[in-house]
């Protein structure tokens, strides 16, 4: 079943059709990535809006079962005509995105239609990956991993980290991104405690280096996490880091040994970390679903639902760390697909503590 059906096979015990106006979510059903329009899908018919820019290039590259339809702006009747032809009553809305102000504007603009909320239906049907979604953040990820060994190759230790973020960044697009999954986490030194640091204009600080990117390819998106050590790690930096890789490495198995729930494998993680004396310093949830967004569901915390499992379709990270305020921190991040054939790791940079 294609992922319209699947939407129509939803929405046909709610609505008459719905309303996608999100970018990400008009992604994903078109195939087809354009910044101005609508999405509408009725019962037998699906369209897509947009203005004249996108055009010549929604006719090529979009999903051939929308009708595309060019429009100057809610008002102008298009839309209004689509409804009517289609007798719809009744259209769901994006009640997670849309704003108040946005729905009284629908509202005011389109006659006889009434709008309902569509809740987490379209959010739910992107969180399970088909094939393809699971190739693209696979590629993804493989550019994510090239660059990162051209970066460690070329790394000078006079370079701050900003021109570290920056020059990972530029790898990622040289190596075939079509952009970064979001800003480039580079921090050394003290720095490195923060979980989500910002890159600063200092030079390499002696200690540990965490670097936190992603490459995106065809919307989707690669998470990943590697820790190394700027000059010689002590030992207490060694009991961080393999305590952290332990912690990784415990979950990792518990899922390729069929674990599945999402708040049991966060657990399996953290009780390991929290009994190794770190207690508190590992206060974020072990992972997240990756996919059109770089944080979508499901999430592997403390906070699951107890009866939230992994399933297939599912592409997760699995990112425990420690983070020692005013010290240093560590954190690990692979990604795990919960594939036709099982669980597979699909990061494959090796994760021994490399010092520099």
């Amino acid at each position: 079943m294609t992922k319209l059906e699947k939407l129509r096979e939803i929405i046909k015990s709610m609505s008459d059709g719905i309303l996608i106006s999100s970018e990400t979510n008009r992604l994903y059903f078109t195939d087809f990535e354009y910044s101005d329009g609508y999405v509408i899908v009725t019962k037998n018919k699906a369209y897509l809006i947009t203005d004249f820019r996108y055009a010549e290039a929604a006719k090529n590259e979009a999903d051939k079962n929308f009708e595309i339809v060019i429009f100057k702006g809610l008002k102008d009747g298009n839309i209004q005509k689509i409804l009517e032809e289609n007798d719809v009553k009744t259209l769901l809305f994006e009640d997670n995105s849309v704003t108040y102000s946005e729905l009284k504007m629908f509202e005011n603009t389109f006659c006889g239609v009434s709008f309902v909320p569509a809740g987490n239906i379209l959010e739910n049907l992107r969180e399970y990956k088909s094939d393809i979604e699971a190739e693209y953040v696979i590629k993804a990820q493989r550019i994510a991993e090239k660059s990162l060994d051209m970066l460690l190759s070329d790394l000078d230790l006079n370079m701050t980290e900003k021109e570290v973020a920056a020059y990972l960044e530029y790898l990622m697009k040289k190596n075939g991104a079509d952009g970064i999954s979001f800003n480039t986490i580079a921090v050394s030194g003290k720095a490195s405690s923060l979980p989500h640091g910002v890159p600063r204009n200092v030079k390499l600080e002696k200690g540990f280096l965490t670097l936190d990117f992603g490459a995106v390819y065809k919307g989707y998106h690669s998470d990943m996490t590697r820790t190394v050590s700027i000059g010689k790690a002590t030992e207490e930096m060694k009991k961080v880091y393999n305590t952290v890789l332990e912690a990784q490495e415990l979950a990792i198995n518990a899922i390729m040994n069929g674990e599945k729930s999402c708040f049991n494998i966060d657990k399996i993680s953290r009780d390991f970390i929290y009994n190794m004396g770190y207690e508190g310093c590992f206060g974020h949830g072990l992972g997240h679903g990756v996919g059109l967004l770089i944080h979508e569901s499901p999430r592997l915390s403390p906070a699951a639902p107890k009866e939230k499992m992994l399933e297939k379709g599912h592409i997760v990270t699995v990112e425990p760390g420690i983070y020692l305020e005013n010290k240093f921190g560590v954190r690990i991040e692979d990604m795990i697909y919960m594939s036709e054939e099982g669980p597979k790791n699909i990061t494959m940079t090796p994760k021994r503590l490399i010092e520099i």
